[in-house]
């Protein structure tokens, strides 16, 4: 049996395929992909600009998409029957489960990790199914629709970024950059109390970000001289994170999780001379499950991100950077590859 699959086989060639229908192995469970997004890293291993393509942890032909939710329809030998049926999203980052660092509970960290849709050939979620060990799966409650799902692994990168900060309520945050994860960075450093502004280059994002609530959006030209207690780097421009060094706060924290497609240069002698703490994070891991709750219990809806819902057969155009007239200027694109 097969099933279609959006396949990247190279630097700007993709296309739908039909490819076999996967089976659970022991520990694993086959979810029905409801809705997947898509992210800059899908975009880079379409253009060939992302790193792992140049290092050999990732090569052509790639399934891509790792934002995603479902239903389980199959489960491994070894795997609770329980599980069947229920509406689920996962995390992104498969550990080995054996080394030092997932004993410690840093798997997102692991050596011989996969990373679905990403890394050592672990196929994505832009396909009618997807395998994903039961140990990466959480639960998505009822009042969870298949978008919050979706968004619940840029949600969990947010929300790591966030509590990296370590501001209180009452404190200053300057997020750089008003896409996705920016925006919910932003949403759920305003759920503690905190003082959020963003920094961004061009109208229509910023005008966007006013729309849900952020009037405090400006561009470099109209930025307020205040004290930034911290300064949050959402952004993909290899000049930024110096700015943000530049921008904070004697004391403070720069807190990294925007890539750059080529290397940012950052003085450490500005990091050292004024008291700075740097921190960088990596994946969702370790805030999937506070991400669902904070979705299920109201305090942050991530669903006025998303622009518009495709299917497969449109997903090289919008990699491309290809956005239809009728669509708004939210920054993340879904895709039902059942549509």
């Amino acid at each position: 049996m097969t099933m279609r699959a959006f396949v990247i086989t190279g630097p700007g060639e993709a296309g739908v395929r039909d490819v076999p229908v996967p089976e659970p192995r022991p520990g694993e469970v086959v979810v029905d992909v409801e809705r997947a997004g898509v992210c800059g890293t899908d975009a880079e291993f379409y253009s060939g600009e992302m790193a792992y393509l140049h290092s050999g942890e990732a090569s052509y032909p790639i399934r891509i998409g790792h934002e995603w939710a479902g239903v389980v329809s199959s489960v491994g030998v070894d795997v609770d029957r329980a599980w069947l049926g229920r509406r689920v999203t996962g995390d992104t980052m498969l550990g080995c489960g054996r080394c030092a660092r997932c004993a410690a509970g840093r798997g997102h960290l692991c050596a011989d990790r996969h990373e679905v849709g990403i890394r050592h050939g672990w196929p994505g979620a832009l396909a009618e199914q997807l395998p994903v060990p039961v140990t990466a799966v959480h639960t998505l409650p009822d009042r969870l629709d298949a978008t919050h799902g979706a968004l619940v692994e840029p949600g969990g990168n947010a929300l790591r970024a966030v509590r990296a900060t370590a501001l209180d309520a009452g404190q200053r945050l300057l997020v750089l950059g008003p896409g996705t994860i920016g925006l919910l960075a932003a949403q759920f450093a305003r759920t503690e109390g905190v003082e959020v502004h963003l920094l961004g280059r061009d109208e229509p994002s910023l005008d966007f970000a006013r729309s849900i609530g952020f009037d405090t959006a400006w561009r470099a030209d109209t930025l307020p001289r205040l004290r930034w207690d911290a300064v949050l780097d959402a952004s993909n421009a290899a000049a930024l994170p110096a700015v943000a060094v530049d921008l904070v706060e004697p004391g403070g924290r720069v807190v990294y999780i925007g890539l750059a497609g080529e290397p940012s240069l950052v003085d450490t002698r500005a990091i050292v001379l004024r008291d700075i703490t740097a921190v960088g994070i990596l994946s969702a891991s370790g805030g999937l499950a506070d991400t669902i709750a904070r979705y299920a219990a109201g305090a942050v809806d991530p669903r006025p991100l998303v622009a518009a819902v495709v299917g497969l057969d449109e997903v090289a155009s919008v990699l491309a950077g290809h956005r239809r007239p009728e669509w708004s200027a939210a920054p993340k694109i879904h895709v039902d590859p059942r549509k």
